[in-house]
């Protein structure tokens, strides 16, 4: 089998890299904040060995693909967009996708908005949430959470820049002391976990230090703007196959009642088709557990016949 192979693709008017392998039914793995491609390099060969078309694009702001500036290039129209112009790219009408994170929320509203091109979902860590018709999404987590709340922060867009190559342009826009940046503030761990390596977290760190932080924090900039545009899908559901995977040690799921609600009845009356799986694991879930993510996604794919 040929070996992991990278191009850029126009779609949607800019241009994504995506890493690609392997013959078969189409897999698009989406990754999350603050990733690449790359984080999905465990599934790629191994789904690849099992019979499938796997294909990692970098999403728009990350990575190799292009970085829009303006925060109102980041909506979820924009961002589904960009994965169908890549199954219109590859002559698919159907493709399975596979999201993590951010990639989660791009899968969730590509089922929503366009069922017929979604195969079978298979998201990690970022459940499904119905959109509340009376709060914008980053405006009430601000006033729950406070300015201290990491999406407050990444609200005003100097901040992004904090990351970028150009230093001598910063204000002093950060949650940091006066004087030093929120990079340097943040507390540096004395060893790596032990599934990441010194050489994988490098490939991060270069990658990053070219584009800088701006692009993928304008995702966050634009959840207001969603909440607006996504008023036409107001109590909509999600009608595609579903596996929904977390990681039992995730912050984000033991916090504001997520576990009860991922647990609870709502969830599943609002994805009627969902098989829901926990991992003992955190919220890296498709690296810190490689192996059983990748045995389950590949569990589901399986409940499909090939054609």
């Amino acid at each position: 089998m040929h070996e992991v192979s990278h191009q850029r693709v126009k779609t949607n008017g800019i241009w994504l890299h995506m890493a690609e392998q392997g013959t078969g039914p189409l897999v698009l793995l989406l990754h999350g904040f603050p990733e690449i491609w790359y984080s999905w390099r465990h599934q790629i060969s191994f789904l690849a060995t099992h019979g499938y078309h796997v294909v990692a694009p970098d999403l728009r702001g990350y990575g190799d693909s292009d970085s829009p500036v303006s925060p109102t290039s980041y909506t979820v129209m924009h961002l589904v967009g960009d994965i169908i112009g890549l199954l219109d790219h590859f002559g698919e009408q159907q493709a399975f996708i596979v999201g993590h994170d951010w990639g989660a929320v791009i899968g969730w509203h590509l089922a929503l908005f366009r069922p017929e091109r979604v195969k079978g979902l298979i998201n990690l860590s970022v459940p499904y949430y119905s959109r509340n018709p009376n709060a914008k999404f980053a405006e009430s987590l601000i006033r729950t959470y406070g300015d201290g709340f990491y999406i407050s922060q990444f609200q005003a867009f100097s901040w992004g820049n904090l990351f970028d190559r150009n230093r001598e342009e910063q204000k002093g826009h950060s949650p940091a002391p006066p004087g030093m940046e929120i990079i340097d503030y943040l507390r540096t761990l004395s060893r790596l976990p032990p599934w990441i390596t010194e050489e994988e977290l490098q490939v991060y760190a270069d990658k990053f230090q070219e584009s800088g932080f701006t692009g993928a924090l304008n995702y966050y900039r634009a959840m207001d703007l969603n909440w607006e545009l996504t008023a036409p899908w107001q109590g909509s559901k999600i009608t595609v196959p579903v596996k929904f995977m977390v990681g039992k040690n995730d912050l984000g799921f033991e916090v504001s009642g997520v576990r009860q609600y991922v647990e609870g009845n709502i969830f599943r009356s609002l994805v009627p088709n969902l098989e829901i799986v926990i991992l003992d694991g955190h919220h890296f879930l498709q690296q810190e557990k490689h192996q059983e993510v990748s045995e389950e996604i590949l569990l589901f794919l399986r409940k499909f016949p090939a054609e």
